[in-house]
């Protein structure tokens, strides 16, 4: 008897120093992201871009290709996946499985026009706009690092020839990895986030005109979880409206160029860490 307590006690001791740990993680997590001010950037995108006409050029050539993949896409999931989910969500929620179905289908066409669209018809526009908000902002020293640049006041006119492009074809590693972790889709919006989290960085265009190593990307992302995440957060959430999906994957393109404009510019390294490049020099100082 005496061992059975001692072993719940013991049990119970290790349950509530595993949840105060996660707690200090979550509030630190919090203040990261709230101090920030990363969930800003998907906003700050949407105004930037509406006030700089120039950067619609890449949208306007994609929004008839986009808009016919949006509805075919809907149509089809509606047509063959309702009745089967309605089926299994009848279970669950009772009467309102009318309802949780059709935003349930919406959540996951949402999710299957994003993927299709930003590996097949985005790719390219979405490079441009990121690299056109930088020309925009002046960063033109490192944009030059990873495509050449022309004269001119257009920034979209000055792209020229890309040296370094950072987008990585629909492998078929991409495709295990969207089918595996697709289920989180039926989590509502924080599934979707997680998802999006683990498709890849909004910075991958960065993070390569920086020089940066796999290992440094991650020693970032690492470092600022929390901003990182919220700013993911906004920006998921922006993209699961519909019709509209495709212009918010625009203006958060932007938001994310213009991150990484205050952060050359302000040399805050998108928050206030120590760039990966000085921390590796610091340990190996030391």
């Amino acid at each position: 008897m005496s061992s059975s307590f001692m072993f719940t006690s013991n049990v119970q001791a290790k349950v509530q120093e595993i949840a105060k740990e996660d707690y200090e993680k979550a509030k630190v997590l919090i203040s990261d992201a709230a101090t920030s001010g990363a969930y800003l950037y998907p906003f700050r995108g949407i105004f930037y871009f509406l006030a700089h006409k120039s950067l619609w050029k890449p949208l306007s050539s994609r929004i008839l290709p986009t808009l016919g993949l949006t509805a075919g896409v809907f149509a089809s999931m509606f047509f063959f996946t309702y009745l089967p989910q309605l089926a299994v969500l009848v279970f669950v929620n009772g009467p309102l499985a009318v309802f949780t179905t059709i935003l349930l289908i919406i959540n996951e066409s949402s999710a299957i026009v994003n993927i299709i669209s930003h590996n097949f018809l985005l790719q390219d526009a979405l490079l441009d706009t990121f690299d056109g908000t930088l020309v925009a902002r002046n960063a033109t020293e490192i944009v030059s690092e990873g495509r050449q640049l022309k004269s001119g006041n257009d920034p979209i006119q000055r792209l020229g020839k890309i040296a370094k492009n950072p987008f990585k074809k629909f492998t078929l590693k991409a495709l295990f990895r969207y089918i595996m972790y697709l289920p989180l889709n039926f989590i509502p919006v924080v599934g979707t986030v997680i998802f999006t989290l683990l498709q890849g960085s909004v910075h991958d265009r960065y993070f390569q005109l920086k020089g940066w190593s796999s290992h440094e990307q991650q020693d970032w992302l690492e470092r600022h979880t929390g901003s990182y995440a919220a700013f993911v957060t906004i920006a998921t959430l922006l993209e699961m409206v519909p019709v509209l999906s495709t212009f918010f994957a625009f203006t958060n393109t932007v938001g994310a160029a213009l991150w990484a404009a205050d952060t050359e510019q302000n040399n805050t390294h998108m928050t206030h860490g120590t760039a990966p490049d000085l921390r590796e020099a610091a340990k190996k100082a030391e």
